[in-house]
């Protein structure tokens, strides 16, 4: 198991994570941090608990905007694939049914 040291509100605290995953940790340490200093800076000090708490919250509302997003245009998709299965459906009649009248038509000059 790696360890990474992550800077959040200016204070290093160490992590571990798997390894591989160091990078990714680091990242995410960034955004949480960025959250916390915007924070920070709308409420002023309110201790490391408190800021991370907010901080967290902040997170979890921007992660919950982006499931309820992305609900939506998997459902928008389905209705998407919905409506084009339906105009497949529709072109494959017609194209049927002309067919079938053109061989109607060729059987009668026949």
């Amino acid at each position: 198991m790696a360890q990474v040291t992550v800077e959040v509100n200016g204070r290093p605290y160490a992590v571990g994570c798997e390894d591989g995953q160091e990078h990714h940790l680091t990242e995410l340490a960034k955004m949480f941090d960025q959250q916390v200093r915007h924070v920070s800076e709308d409420m002023g000090q309110l201790g490391d608990t408190r800021l991370f708490l907010m901080g967290a919250l902040l997170l979890a509302d921007e992660l919950a905007d982006a499931r309820a997003r992305l609900t939506a245009l998997q459902a928008e998709a389905g209705r998407s694939q919905a409506d084009r299965t339906r105009i497949e459906t529709r072109a494959v009649a017609a194209l049927e049914s002309a067919a079938a009248k053109i061989e109607k038509l060729a059987n009668e000059g026949a």
